[in-house]
């Protein structure tokens, strides 16, 4: 989260508190830093009206709040006020002025092995008094440890758990942060996890202060899903054997055979209140809460920040414009930035200011075709804006070229972000890079605008935890959903076999799961593993052909294993539906399925604007400006993506943009593209998910667009 002023319509205090900045926002309300009446710093949290009106939420709210109040832990930042019964519900907590975790180790790398047990120790003692008051945390994540002199705070706890949920099905929901759950909360039962989920989620924590990573690996949401229910925990690079093994301990997949907290916290042994952290650390530390303590009185957005400021700035400015580069930690501990689209423009009268966008993607490397296409589709939507003669700002395009390495994606994402006149970022094109990308944009508050990642992970960041991420296509966990349609409605089965790929285990495991969940009730589902050592799909093949199955589900994300399973399926005579979800949908599936590929049914976040009505004048003008035969992949989506933040951008005005602001603005209003309406969710900021599913079919060798799956009936 950032540090960012307060906006029009912001109220200058609450319950007694005056407000200072934003640090927070989302759909389920807005954190604010504020000042109580006795001088102390707050973080106070606002709930939105409309969850307030569910007397249910009220009600659990107001119950969590009083249990959340009761909660008297040294290492816990303690609930100093609050009022479940306000129109717009609130809760305030200590302020906290020191890094998160998270950062801490991004900046400094992992903790020796004295500090990690000093850590362990304290935030053991934290869960105690959580778990004493009748609350369980649900979220220890390192983004909800932060680093003080004396010692670590764990906050966020047991208030409105909602906004961090990341969506599997239409039913099950996990409740918490992948990576850091337990497998009883990654199965999404409907039970409330206990107190040994929590220390689940601390052997997690632990691991990763230890060694940097986090113990079932990263890859998505979805990857740490199956991990954490299907895998034992790597800890080799955890250095220190007796905390190794006590994170194994912790990291059991049976909830009996955990230790509980007060167990973990005599096995971590006892440690003075003096220096507990590395060296370099506390000095950092006492000069960012010195920042911070001096904060003054509240600034309104309306006042446009000044970025011409002279070499030295004051201690006011340095904290605003995140001078340091790290930042300060606030409810949740990412960098402090305040930055602004450059300089005022020009008063001359027949000037025009500018505002420059970024393409950010793969040019040159392995995903080439894709990345040129975005590029096309963007740069014809800035021509078409220079073009209007009542513009209020010429727009101007950069491109950066990752070459779809993730290194080189952290670069250019660093590289853009210290631009101060890039107001938003086109891309990245494929999960890896928009994952490697994330955080640094969401740091600063550029928006990241991308239709072509699917990972989870992204989808499960969005709002409070990174409002800067604008995920413009459903994930992956929900393109099960177009395939359910096809095969109960368009061309109704009763027996369909799935082919789990264990080459590709968290996308064939989430696709698997959520066609299980879905067609059992109406016929019969069957699964079929198939090994990652194997290329070989004719034994799965017979065996879907021994349950009559009369479709055949290829789970996977790899279009070659894909082609030779539908090539073993003809083989073997089958006759029925085979069908995949977008990432098989490629070039590669098509030529080594060869004639197997013929009637294959796919679901996917993309159209052909070819076919899609709204988006003729955008064909004609693609096809004039680059002499192309069709529209690429990617580009109507780009030329979409580009037109949101220009409309977004103009609503602002020709002042100087800050981008927390412009963030939160490209959320607030649907915006109708030529592939459909964008417009994301007020509860969790996601983007609204059926609008943007789809169903092709290949025909004659070639994929045909049958449209909006919903729409979608039997020709």
């Amino acid at each position: 989260m950032t540090v960012r002023p307060l906006v029009a319509g912001d109220p200058e205090a609450i319950g007694g508190h005056r407000l200072l900045a934003r640090i927070g926002a989302g759909g389920m309300g807005v954190v604010y830093l504020a000042r109580s009446e006795g001088g102390a710093l707050a973080a106070l949290k606002v709930i939105r009206a409309e969850h307030a009106a569910d007397p249910g939420f009220r009600a659990r709210f107001r119950r969590e709040a009083r249990a959340a109040a009761r909660i008297d832990g040294r290492w816990t930042a303690p609930v100093t006020a609050a009022d479940p019964d306000a129109a717009e519900p609130w809760i305030a907590t200590a302020f906290v002025p020191g890094p998160s975790l998270t950062e801490t180790v991004a900046a400094y790398g992992p903790l020796p092995p004295a500090s990690v047990r000093a850590l362990g120790a304290r935030l053991a003692e934290a869960l105690a008094a959580v778990h004493a008051a009748g609350l369980v945390h649900r979220d220890i994540k390192p983004g909800n440890v932060l680093l003080a002199l004396d010692g670590p705070r764990l906050i966020d706890f047991g208030i409105a758990r909602v906004s961090g949920a990341t969506a599997l099905t239409a039913t099950d929901v996990v409740i918490g942060t992948p990576g850091y759950l337990s497998p009883e909360q990654a199965r999404a039962r409907h039970e409330e996890p206990g107190p040994p989920s929590d220390v689940f989620s601390l052997g997690c924590l632990l691991a990763y202060a230890a060694s940097g990573r986090p113990p079932f690996g990263g890859g998505g949401a979805v990857a740490a899903l199956f991990r954490t229910i299907h895998e034992e925990p790597d800890l080799d690079d955890v250095p220190d054997a007796a905390l190794r093994a006590l994170a194994a301990r912790c990291l059991a997949k049976d909830p009996a055979d955990r230790p509980t907290v007060t167990e973990l916290r005599a096995e971590l042994g006892d440690f003075a209140d003096g220096d507990w952290l590395p060296a370099g650390l506390p000095a950092m530390i006492a000069e960012r809460a010195a920042q911070v303590l001096d904060l003054p009185g509240p600034e309104r957005a309306a006042v446009a920040p000044v970025v011409d400021a002279p070499p030295a700035p004051g201690r006011r400015r340095f904290l605003l414009l995140g001078a340091s580069g790290a930042g300060l930690l606030a409810a949740g501990g990412a960098a402090a930035a305040w930055l602004a689209g450059g300089p005022p423009s020009s008063p001359a009268a027949d000037s025009r200011p500018s505002r420059t966008i970024a393409v950010h993607a793969d040019l040159t490397g392995p995903g080439k075709p894709l990345g040129v296409a975005v590029q096309q589709g963007a740069r014809l939507a800035v021509e078409q804006h220079n073009a209007l003669t009542d513009r209020h700002f010429d727009l101007v395009l950069r491109t950066h070229d990752d070459r779809g390495d993730t290194a080189r994606a952290r670069e250019t994402a660093r590289r853009l972000v210290a631009d101060h006149q890039v107001c938003a970022v086109i891309g990245p094109t494929s999960d890896a890079t928009a994952l490697a990308a994330r955080d640094t944009y969401n740091a600063a508050s550029l928006p990241m605008l991308t239709a072509w990642a699917g990972s989870d992970d992204l989808y499960g960041t969005v709002s409070t935890t990174a409002p800067a991420v604008f995920q413009i296509r459903p994930p992956d966990s929900v393109l099960a959903a177009p395939l359910v349609h096809y095969l109960t409605v368009v061309r109704p089965v009763v027996r369909t076999a799935l082919v789990d790929d264990r080459a590709t285990p968290g996308h064939s495991w989430l696709i698997a799961k959520s066609l299980t969940d879905a067609l059992s009730s109406g016929g019969t589902v069957t699964t079929h593993t198939v090994a990652a050592a194997t290329d070989d799909f004719g034994p799965t093949a017979t065996a879907a052909l021994a349950a009559r199955a009369q479709a055949v589900v290829y789970c996977g994300n790899s279009p070659r294993r894909a082609a030779s399973c539908a090539r073993a399926l003809r083989t073997a005579g089958a006759t029925g539906t085979f069908a995949a979800t977008e990432p098989v949908l490629d070039p590669a599936f098509l030529r080594g399925a060869g004639a197997a590929a013929e009637g294959a049914v796919f679901s996917t976040t993309f159209v052909d604007p070819a076919r899609v009505e709204p988006a003729a004048g955008f064909v004609r003008s693609y096809r004039q400006r680059y002499g192309a035969r069709h529209v690429e992949r990617g580009a109507a989506e780009a030329y979409d993506a580009l037109g949101l933040a220009a409309r977004t951008l103009t609503a602002m005005g020709t002042g100087a943009v800050d981008r927390g602001t412009f963030t939160h603005r490209l959320r607030a209003l649907p915006y109708r593209g030529v592939t459909r309406t964008l417009a994301f969710r007020t509860d969790t900021g996601a983007v609204q998910m059926s609008p943007g599913l789809f169903l092709w079919r290949v025909e004659k060798g070639t994929p045909v667009y049958l449209g909006q799956f919903r729409n979608v009936r039997d020709p």
